[in-house]
Order: C-alpha cells, then structure tokens, then sequence
C-alpha cells in the first residue's frame, strides 16, 4: 500500500482505496453538502463506484486526481481533495468536501493549500484553477485563505455563473 500524497499540521492525503466507496458515498451523497457541487445533486453508489474508476485512471495519466483526507489523530475518511481535469479542461483545478461534522474547523483550508503545495512541488504545477458557485461564500473564504486570487465570473451555458479563482507560482493572495 502507498503512502499518503502529503500530509499537514492535522491531516494525511492519500490515494483512493475501493475500501473508500462507503465514505465517498457519504460525503458525495449527502443533498445538503452537494447543493453547491455540479447541479446540486447528490451522487449515487454507481456514480461513486465509476469515480473510483475514473480516479485509478487518472492517477496512472497524470499522476494526480481525488485523494482521501483523513486526520491524523483519528482513522477514518472524513473528506476528499485533488486537483483535476473535469472534461478533459486544460488546467488543473482543486476540488475539496468534508463530511458535514467536520466543516468550520479550518480542515478545508488546510487541505487546499497543502493540496495547491503538492501539486506545485511534486508535479511543477504553476497555475491552478477552482470555480464555485457564486453564492458559495464559505468557499471563496476557503480559497482566498489557501492562497488563491478571485478572478472572473463565467457565464455558463445554461445561464448560471461560476466564480473562478486561480492561483499562480510566485503571487500570494490579494
């Protein structure tokens, strides 16, 4: 079994297991959580399982994808983070969620800017993306905290927008 990607102050990153379905499911598929995430809906068990898939994918292409958070006092996934394509878009952008219990506590943050580290030292990442939904303030604190600038909302095609941030080698946050 591999190491953990990274670690921080509280937390262990690390690549997916298929013993991770039942805690992918209970954070991917909790409505409350996902109301922010894509449409908003929570994914099903099959969902889950192909993301497992798409997952071993795409660390064997690109070396990175989703990894399992859990804190290192504690066993046990509490949330997932990773920095991906989605739709095969050219830049790598950060994707987090924590389990409900474990929100408000600065553990997002943390994976995010351990995340955008690793991504930046391990694999010369130089630019990384993120996009919430506009309305999402938790989010863009998360971000801006972990060291990403606010850049443009972007009309989407369905008449919504997305709010992106980004971040680049060398800058520090606005």
């Amino acid at each position: 079994m591999l190491g953990p990607e990274f670690n921080t102050e509280r937390l262990l990153v690390r690549r997916w297991h298929d013993s991770d379905l039942p805690a992918l499911l209970a954070v991917y598929g909790d409505a409350e959580a996902m109301r922010w995430v894509g449409d908003g809906r929570a994914i099903t068990h099959e969902e889950c399982v192909q993301w497992l898939g798409v997952t071993r994918a795409n660390y064997e292409k690109r070396g990175y994808g989703m990894f399992a958070i859990e804190e290192r006092s504690s066993p046990g996934v509490i949330g997932f983070c990773g920095i991906v394509h989605p739709g095969g878009q050219p830049e790598p952008e950060v994707k987090y969620a924590l389990l409900r219990s474990h929100w408000g506590r600065g553990l997002a943050t943390e994976a995010v800017s351990g995340l955008i580290a690793y991504g930046a030292s391990k694999h010369n990442l130089a630019f990384i993306i993120a996009t919430t939904a506009p309305q999402n303030v938790a989010s863009h604190r998360v971000l801006l905290k972990a060291g990403m600038r606010r850049a443009e909302l972007r009309a989407n095609d369905d008449g919504t927008h997305t709010q992106l941030f980004h971040w680049r080698s060398g800058h520090s946050a606005a």
